[in-house]
């Protein structure tokens, strides 16, 4: 039936000759979010097609073919149009291509193509000159089409190009060579020509009989002039000139030796300075025999941030550009390379950021560049708006990276830094100065035992640095200037503080409120303020809200209140943020973080810093079209998200509607001042209570006349005592028959102590029962408990049913119980039994030791459910995946430690409720704590199985929801249910409708930005031609075409969106 609407509604293609019709599935997205899928018909021409009828397109659909793309759906037309075969030919969709057919059409042309790159080996017939027709000699790698030359020709032409690589024709094959074979030199000054004042002197350089032999420095991997008698084995190209002044420079084309010629006019400038304003950057000052190309320089830097590069791979890359056979014998100029590196990036943000000499003043930070969408007052926002208005909220994220380590350095006091604290590394000396006077104060944390809190204080011997701390803006990925900091040893609070007082002050006047999202903000932000008061090296106006909040991946690695009260969701003013783009910004930074381990400390502040700014470019220069892609999304989700709100709203009372108003409101207000008040987005319902809340309730209630201070807890220490017997006796019966000494020794001390608590407790319990002591033995209140022994029985029998038939543990544990001995009961009032406590006017002991018994059950029924849950996930993911002896030997002793704290939970419940009895229970609190049957130890592995049968027959023990408090009834569930949805709900549109704003405002902020910078280097620009400065007046007005151009694409950009898309009035 599905199949004959589905012809019905199709377009269907004739048969055509040479033509095979197929049946394509396209998907499309709609705006809403939707995906709509169709089929489509497209001929596509086949070969060899004798008749129309053989064609696939008129085969019989088979009946066991059940896609329709198998077959072409036949139908009556399709008779009719057999017969007629004069109809026009129908073009065929060309398909894309992938690679696959692309190899596959390269393939046929494999052979032609290795044939062509074999004859481009031979010199070409004639071997002519392509200059001047005379004997060619030379022919040039690099120029195209691999010309042909002349001694004369190639040096000629070649003096525009004096790094391309030639080869030289020996007679049989084409040889490496260099141009300074050719008699090449290279002139400075003087556009190229050479000097009018040069007098020809002689000439200084390495005599005839110097020759170059291995380099025993730095691995042995550079040359150095000694002599070396085998010459000959040198390669041409390889041998500097003899009796001549040479310069060794490195380009990307490799290592070349070239005769360099300077300008001696009597007002020509130094030999360095003709050099480096022949885009050669020299090595040293003084007589330099080393120089950089700057397209080296910058090519070094450009793969160093796109690849990660490091500086020894690219010069041994560099090498064997020079000699791929011979890469040993080319010249280390590698340490070189690394000085000129740091010296070149320094340069370069200098002439990036406008500083045309140092005499202007310098600030932290202004060498970086920072995020164009965040809200700056003054720059892409007018500091006279209102800015406490939520969409000038700063969002800013902190985090750690460890893998950006430092080592020790060999000369600490001997460093040089170019440009400490300019960029986003923290200036060097007011750091230390800081991590001196400050004491680290280690704070145990509240929530789980996280690793930066953990590990805080872990100290590494061989390094300086365990990794760094940085801030960043957590909606669009920046990294925020002079706020990355060094970690000594762990992930300490003090230095988080410093980076996080760093950041907060970097463009930030008149910003009000600041959403900060950390790992763990739920122990950060407790004391920071006092932190920062009492630090003078930290400022925070106290002025400035800060809200904290944590990553959406992060927050569910917390404690459950953590994620109502910090996750991102319910963050006002947060917008659609999930508070993890850091994460993604460390995955490019530690491709580079290996390299940075051994380097200096300024060298490893350089080069990270300029990593940091390359980051923060790209994001800039990328950000409108992501924030037009952002936006476009936001769109569609504000759309879905109002939907749900509204339909979920309608369906509740107005009362309602109205308190849950209110509540939210009186919690996203007072979050900064106690973030407890977030806890009304998750359920409010109480908990069954736990023995610790009923020993709290019990002490800080007023204590009744006649009742000594000091009851609860006195009782309270009876349960521990009674828990750790029962374990103890559990421990006993699951050891093997013969256990070994230090098992032995360990229990009989473990029994020792409990001997010293119950002798210090049966002590203390004459000051709270001496009444009842009186003539009392212990025989006469034994008969309200029994031995654990006899409990351990009990509950043996009652923990015995396993996994469907998996088989037990104690089938799977060959264990010989110990003998076990009678413990004295304890001096408690549920052991003298309710009527003689009444009789001594004990009530209140009676009263004290019931709360605490229901408190014990609570517990002891809790960790049942937990082991009972981890049974089950061993039989289902260990158990039933064991595949050999050894691991089905290993996965049972699992079951078999589990299975113990089943049977200790169990019988710890069964000693509550005997005490229950005794004490006089209600018959709703026996109602409600139900005696244990074999049935409720049952594991049930189908619980894992969505489709399960047995999910339809079976039902949990009572004790699964003994978290539900026995007072409430099914309509306040219904209600809290309905609360919970409704403002989460509201929460998702709020931040929706928050994201879709801020889009909006970023959008404009950043066209801001960029008029801003425009602005910033028309001045410059104007200043430096006053100054006569043209070089620089001319790099000012290109940055300035630059940003004029950016502003304009983002205006561009805005324009072009749609109506639906944008607001008009916009």
């Amino acid at each position: 039936m599905a199949r004959r609407n589905l012809r019905k509604g199709m377009t269907m293609i004739g048969p055509t000759p040479g033509l095979r019709v197929k049946q394509l599935e396209v998907r499309t997205r709609k705006d809403s979010g939707r995906n709509r899928s169709r089929l489509v018909e497209v001929a596509i021409k086949q070969s060899n097609v004798t008749s129309p009828m053989r064609s696939s397109c008129l085969s019989t659909p088979s009946k066991h073919s059940r896609s329709p793309s198998k077959q072409h759906f036949w139908s009556v037309d399709d008779e009719t149009n057999v017969a007629d075969m004069a109809q026009p030919p129908i073009d065929p969709i060309r398909l894309p291509r992938t690679m696959n057919d692309y190899i596959r059409e390269w393939l046929r042309h494999k052979e032609d193509l290795l044939r062509i790159l074999l004859e481009m080996e031979a010199a070409p017939s004639p071997r002519n000159c392509t200059k001047c027709g005379k004997d060619g000699v030379y022919r040039c790698t690099d120029c195209m089409h691999q010309p042909l030359f002349c001694t004369d020709c190639c040096r000629i032409l070649h003096e525009a190009h004096p790094f391309h690589r030639i080869q030289q024709w020996t007679g049989e094959f084409f040889e490496d060579s260099a141009l300074h074979m050719t008699g090449f030199q290279l002139y400075l000054g003087h556009n190229g020509a050479p000097c009018p004042s040069a007098s020809p002197g002689p000439e200084h350089g390495p005599s005839e009989g110097q020759r170059y032999k291995m380099d025993t420095r730095a691995g042995g991997m550079g040359m150095v002039e000694e002599e070396w008698e085998d010459i000959d084995e040198v390669p041409l190209h390889l041998r500097p000139p003899a009796n001549s002044k040479y310069l060794t420079i490195i380009d990307v084309t490799g290592v070349h030796f070239v005769r360099v010629q300077p300008c001696q006019c009597l007002d020509a400038d130094s030999y360095h300075r003709q050099l480096f304003q022949a885009k050669l950057c020299a090595s040293t000052f003084e007589k330099p025999s080393t120089a950089f190309t700057f397209a080296v320089l910058d090519d070094f830097l450009r793969e160093n941030l796109e690849c990660g590069t490091s500086g020894m791979n690219y010069y041994s890359k560099l090498r064997r550009v020079t000699s791929n056979v011979f890469p040993h014998l080319v010249p280390n100029r590698y340490r070189e390379l690394l000085r000129l590196a740091r010296q070149w990036r320094v340069l370069k943000l200098l002439k990036w950021n406008g500083f045309q000499d140092e005499t202007e003043r310098s600030s932290p930070g202004d060498l970086a560049l920072f995020c164009a969408a965040c809200p700056q007052p003054g720059i892409n926002v007018d500091p006279d708006v209102d800015l406490d208005d939520w969409k000038y909220t700063r969002t800013v994220v902190m985090d750690g990276n460890f893998k950006a380590e430092h080592m020790h350095e060999k000369r600490p006091d001997d460093q040089v830094w170019l440009m400490d604290g300019r960029g986003f590394m923290v200036a060097h000396p007011p750091y230390q100065e800081y991590l001196q006077a400050t004491p680290h104060i280690t704070e145990k944390s509240a929530c789980h035992n996280h690793r930066a809190i953990s590990q805080a204080n872990v100290s590494r011997g061989k390094l300086s640095a365990t990794g760094i701390g940085a801030t960043a803006c957590a909606r669009h990925g920046c990294f925020y200037p002079h706020s990355v900091v060094d970690f000594q040893k762990g992930e300490r609070q003090l230095n988080m503080d410093y980076s996080l007082s760093n950041a907060l002050g970097y463009n930030m006047t008149g910003i009000k409120n600041v959403l900060c999202f950390y790992d763990i903000n739920c122990s950060y932000m407790k004391n920071l303020r006092k932190r920062v008061n009492n630090s003078p090296f930290l400022h925070i106006p106290s002025s400035l809200q800060i809200v904290p909040g944590i990553g959406i991946w992060h927050v569910h690695g917390h404690k459950q209140e953590c994620y109502a009260r910090y996750a991102p969701l319910f963050l006002r003013g947060s917008g659609w943020v999930d508070g993890e783009i850091i994460e993604t910004l460390w995955s490019i930074l530690n491709i580079v973080s290996a390299s940075t381990r051994g380097m200096s400390s300024p060298h490893r502040q350089e080069l990270l810093d300029f990593q940091m700014n390359d980051s923060n470019f790209m994001k800039m220069i990328r950000i409108v079209d992501s924030l037009s892609r952002k936006l476009k999304a936001a769109r569609a989700s504000v759309a879905m998200a109002r939907d749900a709100f509204t339909k979920l709203d309608e369906a509740i009372s107005s009362e309602n509607r109205q308190a849950w108003s209110i509540q939210e409101e009186s919690a996203l207000g007072g979050c900064v001042r106690d973030v407890s008040v977030m806890d009304i987005f998750e359920i409010q319902l109480k908990k069954a209570p736990t023995v610790r809340a009923v020993e709290l309730e019990l002490l800080e209630a007023p204590s009744q006349r006649g009742t000594r201070q000091g009851a609860a807890s006195w009782i309270t220490r009876s349960l521990g005592i009674e828990e750790s017997e029962i374990t103890l006796a559990i421990t006993r019966k699951d050891s093997s028959k013969y256990p070994s000494e230090t098992k032995r020794l360990a229990m009989a001390r473990r029994a020792d102590r409990l001997a010293v608590d119950r002798s210090r407790f049966i002590a203390d319990g004459q000051i709270y029962l001496a009444p009842l002591h009186q003539g009392t033995d212990a025989d006469d209140y034994s008969a309200g408990m029994t031995d654990v022994a006899h409990h351990m029985s009990a509950v043996d029998d009652v923990v015995s049913g396993e996994e469907d038939s998996e088989g037990s543990m104690d089938e799977a544990a060959d264990a010989v119980p110990l003998k076990m001995t009678k413990i004295a009961p304890l001096p408690l009032p549920s052991n003298f039994g309710i009527e003689r406590c009444r009789a001594a006017g004990a009530d209140e002991l009676v009263e004290m030791e019931l709360k605490l018994r229901i408190g014990q059950a609570n517990d002891a029924l809790h960790g049942l459910r937990i082991a009972l849950a981890d049974k089950a996930v061993a039989f289902r993911g260990v158990v039933r995946k064991a595949t050999s002896y050894s691991m089905r030997t290993r996965a049972w002793q699992m079951v078999n430690s589990i299975d113990i704290s089943v049977r200790q939970q169990a019988t710890i419940y069964k000693r509550c409720r005997e005490a229950m009895i005794a004490l006089g229970a209600d018959t709703d609190t026996l109602t409600h704590f139900q005696q244990l049957q074999k049935s409720h130890m049952a594991v049930h592995t189908a619980a894992f199985s969505q489709n399960a049968h047995d999910h339809r027959s079976s039902n949990l023990p009572w004790f699964w929801c003994m978290d539900i408090p026995r007072t409430t009834s099914s309509k306040n569930w219904l209600t809290e249910f309905y609360r919970i949805h409704w403002l989460r709900a509201k929460a998702v549109k709020d931040r929706w409708e928050e994201e879709e704003d801020l889009l909006v405002s970023e959008f404009h902020w950043t066209m801001n930005f960029f008029k801003f910078r425009a602005k910033k280097w028309n001045k410059k620009c104007v200043s430096f031609k006053a100054a006569g400065l043209h070089g620089a007046a001319c790099y000012a007005a290109r940055q300035k075409a630059v940003y004029d151009r950016l502003a304009e694409q983002g205006a561009s950009k805005w324009l072009n969106m749609s109506p639906e898309i944008l607001p008009l009035n916009q």
